[in-house]
């Protein structure tokens, strides 16, 4: 399950299939299927519209479609995902933003509002562009409280999605880590391109989406 937030308010939960709808990429070619990976996959469909069909036949179906052995264990976001990750609150400045993303030698920090909900995230690109585009007022800029700044919508992820979701949205949507956040709308964590690599690395079978 993905979410869009956008100012501390969610604008979309749904599927995976349903956000590549609400939000158009220039994502890759998509993998091209064997020929009995339709059936399969309406197969899936079907069965998810079948009000009394398990999870555990919905998780098989799935792994089909993926070519996964169906012997294998399918890890979770929440099985990965680093929980104490780096916030900010918006009535901070830029110049507190720079600092804590030097300080704790990390790319991104999220922004949360006062009610603790995302906001959107902040790196040091962020930062440099909005100086470059302001040369002379420099120190304006880094004063600025981040509540100032128009903040673009951020994709968030649910902790029990699969990890091969995830780090498919990531590609697909050029994104280095995608926050954690419950359908409670609190954040739980972040997962990363670092988290996934690990997970390959020490996972016993992990398989990534083939």
């Amino acid at each position: 399950m993905f979410a869009i937030y956008k100012n501390g308010s969610v604008g979309f939960r749904n599927t995976v299939d349903n956000l590549y709808e609400i939000k158009k990429t220039e994502a890759p070619d998509k993998t091209e299927m064997k020929p009995n990976d339709d059936t399969l996959f309406q197969e899936f469909l079907t069965s998810n519209k079948k009000e009394n069909s398990s999870t555990t036949e919905a998780i098989s179906t799935y792994k089909k479609i993926a070519n996964i052995d169906t012997s294998e264990q399918i890890y979770h976001v929440k099985d990965i995902m680093t929980k104490n990750c780096i916030c900010i609150q918006e009535d901070n400045t830029i110049i507190d933003a720079y600092n804590k993303l030097k300080e704790h030698q990390i790319s991104q920090i999220l922004i949360l509002n006062s009610h603790q909900k995302i906001i959107s995230s902040i790196n040091k690109k962020f930062i440099l562009n909005l100086i470059i585009d302001d040369i002379e007022g420099i120190r304006s800029i880094l004063n600025r409280k981040l509540q100032d700044l128009y903040w673009d919508e951020i994709i968030t992820t649910d902790p029990i999605t699969d990890i091969r979701r995830v780090a498919k949205v990531m590609v697909d949507f050029r994104l280095s880590a995608i926050p954690v956040v419950t359908q409670e709308d609190i954040l739980v964590g972040i997962v990363s391109k670092t988290d996934i690599l690990k997970a390959v690395a020490n996972l016993p079978k992990f398989q990534l989406w083939s």
